[in-house]
């Protein structure tokens, strides 16, 4: 079982459209909603790799039930921390015409410093039964960027893998903490090294300084360009094949959903960057965060490619 865990959880709310036009009254074509955030589009990926999950994260109000009914739908079992106040609702654009999407993200509900350690109580006992663990996503207001570190400490100690997926001063602050993996883009690892990322050459650098910091893996994700994994035994590159991408809400989440999800099957790093570019890609193939067809990701995963750097 893979432990999913999103601080910062919402209502992902879609809307398809033939074309965004500021100013104009537009008719959606489609719209859905569902669970959201960042580690439950991981969660709800790995679900359709056939691997068991389960949800955690602060949830409050009528939002927050409904997050929690549309999970359980989904076969995304939870182990929530109910807050005071309302979960967020996130609304999604989707361009058609520009193949692009544009997200609208609420802030979400305030937590306070016991909630959070109530969410610490209820994720180390989740993690008991846990291959691993991912942390994903923004953290509420009321949070603070050692939150994370602390909540990384917590799980280490109980000796699990580890996997962080977040940004700016909460990314500091679990890089700090030690021994967690973390995947990060290019921007964000540039922000971390202080130099301009994109090539796999430039990346490497960036992911070997970073898993210095760490003592853990680093994979830096590059968009089309795919994706660099460096860890104690090597360095790894992996390429995807081209595609033209419907909308790329998610496809970090989905990218780190299949990372996870081959490693904690024994599978070996480059076997599971492939996996995760693939997976990613994927993703941009729909519409709707930490969505994929299991038959085009294999598709995908044939034609992705994988060379070791160092």
């Amino acid at each position: 079982m893979i432990l999913c865990v999103t601080p910062n959880p919402a209502i992902d709310r879609t809307l398809e459209l033939p074309q965004i036009v500021l100013g104009a009254v537009l008719r959606a074509k489609h719209a859905h909603i569902a669970a959201g955030g960042k580690g439950l589009n991981v969660a709800r990926v790995a679900r359709t790799l056939g691997q068991p999950v389960i949800c955690a994260g602060f949830l409050g109000g009528d939002s927050g039930r409904l997050v929690a009914r549309l999970a359980e739908h989904e076969q995304l079992p939870g182990a929530w921390t109910w807050i005071d106040g309302e979960t967020r609702t996130c609304t999604i654009l989707v361009d058609q015409a520009g193949h692009d999407a544009t997200v609208i993200n609420e802030v979400g509900p305030h937590v306070a410093p016991a909630d959070w350690l109530r969410l610490t109580a209820q994720v180390a006992r989740a993690a008991s039964d846990a291959a691993a663990v991912c942390l994903s996503g923004s953290l509420p207001p009321g949070s603070a960027p050692g939150d994370y570190g602390a909540l990384v400490r917590t799980l280490r100690a109980a000796g699990r893998p580890i996997w962080i997926d977040t940004s700016g001063a909460a990314l500091a602050a679990a890089i700090e903490a030690g021994g967690a993996s973390i995947k990060v883009n290019a921007d964000e690892a540039a922000a971390l090294v202080g130099a301009p990322l994109g090539r796999p050459d430039t990346a490497l650098a960036a992911a070997r300084e970073l898993q210095r910091r760490t003592g853990a893996a680093v994979v830096l994700t590059l968009g089309g360009a795919g994706a660099v994994l460096a860890n104690e035994q090597g360095s790894w590159h992996a390429q995807p094949p081209a595609i033209r991408v419907v909308s790329s809400v998610g496809s970090g989440d989905a990218f780190l959903a299949a990372l996870v999800v081959a490693l904690v099957r024994g599978q070996a790093a480059p076997a599971a960057l492939c996996q995760a570019v693939a997976a990613g890609a994927a993703n941009a193939l729909s519409v709707g965060g930490g969505q994929i067809d299991t038959a085009i990701y294999q598709q995908l995963l044939a034609g992705s490619v994988c060379e070791q750097l160092d």
